[in-house]
C-alpha cells in the first residue's frame, strides 16, 4: 500500500495501466438472433482507455460464424498470440461477447487475462458507480453476468468440498457458490426495490410537472447541456460512460412555465442487456417523461449508427404486452438535438440531417446559446399542449387562479354567486390540477 512518504518522494500512488491487445471479429448482421455486426475497434480503444488500459495492438478477422472454441480461427488466434508475446500485453480484449468455454481456452492459450466487451464495460460501470443505487445495480449485473462463468474463475469448483463446515450431502464447492451467488442477486433485486419505492415516493409531487428527459449516445454532450439549461453542475469529463446516476433539476421560466429536466446514463452500441436490466429503475425517469431529447453527438465517426443504437436500447424499455414482447418502440415525443456542432462544418451537416429530422436542433453545449436553444424548444413543447377551456371554480378557492393572471393567461372571468366562471389558457396538467385539487368543474363548448 502506498503511504504518504511515497508520494511525497515522488512514487506515483496510481494502478499501473495495462497493455492491451483488442480484437474484433466481423460477423453476418443475423448471426445469433442479431448479435453479429461489424467490429468497432475505435470504440473498443476507448472503453479501454476509459477502464485504464493502452492499447498496445489491433487485430480483426471476417468470419460467417465464431469458432466454436476460440471464437477467431486458428490463423488469427496463431497471430494473436505473436502479437501479445511481441507487445508485452496484459490483456486481450474481444470487442464480441464470449462463452465462458471461449474465454476459459483463450486463456490457457494466450497466458494473458482475456476479457469480452460486456465485461470491459461492466469493470467501467463498477469504476464510475457513485451512489449506493448505482453501485448495486452494477453489481447486480456483474453477479448476473458472472453465474454462468464459475468454472472459467475457479479451479476448484468441480471438487468436492472438504474440510470443517464445508461438507455437505454430495454438493460440490460449484453448487454452494452458484447458491451463494443466488441468494446475493435475490437480495441485491430487493433493495433495488426498496430504493425504487423511495424515490417513488420522494418524486410523487412530479406528476403535475412537465418532464424532460436527455437520452443519447454516452459522450454525446448531455451532462454538459444539462449544465447549460440548469446550471446544476452535473459531472462533465470527455470519457464514456462518465455519468451514470439520474440527475434531475427544475427549471423555472416563470410561476407556471417550468419543467423538470434530467440527464440519464448514457447507451452504446451491444450495451449488455443485464445492465439494462439493472439501470431499469434509474431509466424510469425516461419512461416517466413527456418528452425525451434525443442528444447526438455531431462529431461523432458515425452519428446515424449511434442514433440506432439509442433507439434500439429505447425499444427496450418499451412496454411488454402479456407474452413479454416489447412495443415497437417507447411511443414518447422526441426533440433531436445534434450537439457538438461546433466540431464540423454546421452548415453541411445541418443540410444532411434536417430533412430527415426537420425539427431538429444544431447545437453547441458548450456555447451559452446553445443550452438557451434546448431550453426554449422544451418549454414549446411545453406550451404547445396549451389550450383554451372554461371552468367554473367556488369562490373559496379564486387563489387558485392567481398564477394565471401574473401570467396574462385569464382569457375571461365572470362571477355568478358563489362560483367564479374563467376562461383560461392553461395545459392539460394544470387543468387536471385545477378540476382534482381546486373542485374546477369544466365547462362543455
Amino acid at each position: 500500500m502506498a503511504t504518504r512518504q511515497d508520494e511525497q518522494a515522488g512514487f506515483s500512488t496510481e494502478r499501473p495501466r495495462e497493455r492491451a491487445v483488442i480484437v474484433g471479429v466481423n460477423l453476418p448482421d443475423a448471426w445469433l438472433g442479431g448479435k453479429g455486426g461489424l467490429a468497432d475497434l475505435p470504440e473498443l480503444a476507448q472503453l479501454a482507455d476509459t477502464a485504464g488500459a493502452d492499447v498496445v495492438g489491433r487485430i480483426e478477422q471476417t468470419r460467417p460464424k465464431p469458432e466454436s472454441a476460440t471464437f477467431v480461427g486458428s490463423g488469427k488466434l496463431a497471430e494473436l498470440k505473436e502479437m501479445v508475446v511481441e507487445r508485452e500485453a496484459t490483456l486481450v480484449i474481444f470487442d464480441n461477447d464470449l462463452s465462458p468455454a471461449q474465454g476459459r481456452n483463450l486463456e490457457k492459450h494466450l497466458e494473458v487475462n482475456i476479457l469480452d466487451r460486456t465485461e470491459l464495460i461492466l469493470d467501467i460501470f463498477a469504476k464510475h458507480a457513485s451512489t449506493r443505487q448505482s453501485r448495486l445495480q452494477v453489481e447486480l449485473a456483474q453477479l448476473q453476468y458472472l453465474l454462468p462463468r464459475l468454472t472459467r474463475l475457479w479451479s476448484h469448483l468441480e471438487r468436492q468440498a472438504g474440510g470443517i463446515g464445508t461438507r455437505g450431502p454430495g454438493e460440490t464447492q460449484l453448487e454452494t457458490d452458484r447458491r451463494l451467488l443466488g441468494r446475493r442477486i435475490a437480495q441485491l433485486r430487493t433493495e433495488l426495490k426498496e430504493i425504487e419505492s423511495t424515490r417513488r415516493t420522494q418524486t410523487a409531487g412530479r406528476d403535475d410537472v412537465f418532464k424532460a428527459a436527455l437520452v443519447g449516445y454516452t459522450n454525446a454532450g448531455k451532462s454538459t447541456l444539462m449544465n447549460a439549461i440548469t446550471q446544476a453542475d452535473v459531472y462533465v469529463k470527455n470519457q464514456l460512460f462518465a455519468t451514470l446516476d439520474a440527475t434531475t433539476r427544475r427549471v423555472d421560466v416563470d410561476e407556471r412555465r417550468r419543467f423538470l429536466l434530467t440527464d440519464t446514463v448514457g447507451f452504446i452500441r451491444k450495451l449488455p442487456h443485464n445492465l439494462v436490466e439493472s439501470f431499469k429503475a434509474t431509466l424510469q425517469e425516461v419512461r416517466e417523461a413527456d418528452l425525451l431529447v434525443h442528444v447526438v453527438d455531431a462529431g461523432a465517426e458515425d452519428p446515424d449508427h449511434q442514433i440506432a443504437s439509442v433507439e434500439k436500447v429505447l425499444k427496450e424499455l418499451a412496454p411488454r404486452d402479456a407474452k413479454g414482447k416489447p412495443a415497437d418502440t417507447l411511443d414518447k415525443p422526441t426533440l433531436m438535438v445534434f450537439n457538438k456542432i461546433d466540431l464540423v462544418d454546421a452548415e453541411l451537416f445541418a443540410n444532411r440531417y434536417r430533412r430527415q429530422y426537420p425539427e431538429a436542433l444544431f447545437v453547441s453545449g458548450v456555447d451559452p446559446a446553445g443550452g438557451a436553444a434546448v431550453r426554449d424548444a422544451i418549454l414549446e413543447r411545453r406550451l404547445g399542449g396549451e389550450m383554451i377551456r372554461t371552468v367554473r371554480l367556488p369562490l373559496t378557492q379564486l387563489a387558485a387562479l392567481s398564477s394565471f393572471h401574473r401570467t396574462q393567461s385569464v382569457l375571461e372571468q365572470v362571477f355568478e354567486g358563489d362560483s367564479c366562471l374563467a376562461t383560461l389558457r392553461l395545459s392539460t396538467i394544470e387543468l387536471n390540477r385545477l378540476v382534482s385539487r381546486e373542485g374546477a368543474v369544466l365547462i362543455e363548448d
